[in-house]
């Protein structure tokens, strides 16, 4: 299903049930974050909040802040156009696993995969809602104003809805930005979420890690001391933060999956100072340019995902040339700190939607789980089907060098049986499985720039932990034993007289 706005989208989850509206004015600093922490604390992650009054250093913005709307699986599951995180799952399975149709039905199938990528390609369009108000920075006299003179006048970086999220922060921070970017050698496009530091009206803090995509974009500009291009968006279809976020190969669009998850091409139009393309949809575009003559600067502190603040570190300056926006823009935000938030469960339905891929590179996997106590790749639990010795390592190191899983500091691996969403039996198994001296592994490798554990920034070590059954060629010539469960003969008897004597119970 594809949403032309955030508005729209909000619509959708208003009739569904999942939308609360807060009327009364709320300061986007500190007190959105207090009631968004508040809510998303809620069993299954709560509601998404739409704050209509959200104050700017006291004063009313005419920009609705929307927070907490992919929080929940069912409303991750709504960005994905599907009913569940898991038949998005699927469809993108069987496009994967497609080979030459052998018969007419295979065919036919076949053929109603080949009509769902008609609308993966972005499609260049000349304008765009983006576009209803433009205020240029570099040449006033180019911009389109509002015809509704707002109470914050013009947009700036300083009266946009943007939110100090936590007390230490350095500052109002953009939490939920599609930042895109361009391989200045091949002309690839990237889009990438890097939290963004408000520092004055047309300068901010570019937030991107030495690993990220952007970041090795930036640094060929640098090689060559040329002005890089860079384009912020917020809003539009939700499904592009949830793609500027997904595990998807170094140089492969994230817009190509965006347009296969919401069944229609994004349309495309170029920005007013830059050749960049950014979705004709989107809610507010932030036009600028990174410039690699200049000395870093200071970006942070930020309260992480990780729980804990990021301190100050050194990060290019982002120059804005050019804001436009909606008339009816909403400011998709986000809130991150100690799990779980929202981005627990963007990064759940990740791993969901990209099983098929982990499973055609590791066929033996069965599921993959990443703990909310995690936070994300810090802690990852996976089951396989064990067919040979030490296959447990090869996965470990197999993990470990596919993309953000490189980040990874804990691999559990345990046996196909186990539910690795239950942290629970995971740790009955590792705590029974494991002979410390024998299934455990110390290694070293690239470590996120935000661990603040690692004694070096960006990298550290690894713990693998192989909580499988064991084999006798695996230095185990004791029998294993059976794990204790009833005969499922006994179990279907017993079912009916369960019931019986509950149902008593209940009366």
């Amino acid at each position: 299903m594809a949403f032309e706005s955030y508005r729209d989208f909000l619509d959708h989850l208003e009739r569904e049930g999942e939308l609360i509206r807060i009327p009364e004015p709320v300061a986007t600093e500190l007190e959105i974050t207090e009631i968004s922490e508040r809510e998303m604390a809620e069993p299954g992650g709560g509601k998404a909040l739409l704050f209509e009054k959200p104050t700017v250093n006291g004063r009313v913005s005419p920009f609705p802040v929307a927070i907490n709307t992919m929080g929940s699986a069912r409303r991750m599951a709504m960005v994905l156009g599907k009913a569940t995180v898991d038949e998005a799952a699927e469809e993108l399975g069987t496009l994967m696993k497609a080979k030459p149709p052998m018969n007419a039905g295979e065919a036919l199938r076949l053929a109603g995969t080949a009509l769902n990528l008609r609308h993966v390609k972005p499609g260049k369009v000349s304008k765009g809602a983006c576009k209803d108000v433009v205020i240029r920075m570099d040449h006033p006299e180019k911009s389109i104003p509002s015809d509704e003179s707002g109470p914050t006048g013009l947009p700036t970086l300083l009266n946009l809805p943007i939110l100090q999220c936590w007390p230490q922060d350095g500052g109002r921070f953009i939490t939920l930005p599609c930042v895109v970017t361009q391989d200045p050698d091949n002309g690839d496009v990237n889009l990438g979420m890097y939290r963004i530091q408000i520092l004055d009206s047309t300068t901010t803090g570019m937030h991107w890690q030495l690993q990220k995509v952007a970041a090795r974009h930036g640094r060929r500009y640098y090689e060559t001391g040329t002005r890089m291009p860079v384009a912020i968006f917020l809003g539009g279809d939700p499904v592009y933060p949830f793609s500027a976020t997904a595990p998807l190969p170094d140089g492969l669009n994230e817009f190509l999956l965006a347009g296969f998850l919401r069944k229609k091409s994004v349309p495309m139009v170029k920005c007013e100072t830059s050749d960049l393309l950014v979705p004709a949809n989107a809610d507010f575009v932030i036009e600028g340019y990174v410039d690699p003559t200049e000395a870093l600067i200071d970006e942070g502190p930020f309260g992480d995902h990780t729980g804990f603040y990021t301190p100050v570190d050194k990060y290019p300056a982002f120059h804005v040339t050019a804001i436009t926006h909606r008339r009816d823009a909403v400011y998709p935000a986000t809130i991150v700190g100690k799990p779980p938030k929202e981005d627990f469960y963007m990064g759940t339905a990740s791993v969901k939607l990209f099983m098929p891929i982990f499973q055609m590179n590791f066929p033996e996997i069965v599921d993959i789980a990443l703990p909310a106590e995690g936070v994300f790749h810090n802690l990852v639990f996976v089951s396989i089907r064990k067919t040979y010795p030490y296959q447990a390592y090869k996965i470990m190191y197999g993990l470990w060098g596919m993309g953000q899983m490189m980040f990874t500091k804990y691999i559990v691996v345990v046996d196909s049986d186990v539910d690795v969403h239950n942290t629970s039996d995971v740790l009955f198994r590792w705590m029974s499985n494991t002979d410390p001296s024998r299934d455990i592994i110390i290694t070293r490798g690239p470590a996120d720039v935000l661990d603040h554990a690692t004694p070096q920034v960006g990298h550290g070590s690894k713990m693998g932990i192989d909580a499988t059954s064991k084999l006798p060629s695996e230095g185990h010539p004791r029998p294993w034993p059976p794990i204790i469960e009833m005969d499922d003969s006994v179990r279907d008897r017993m079912d009916d007289l369960w019931n019986r004597i509950r149902n008593r119970g209940e009366r």
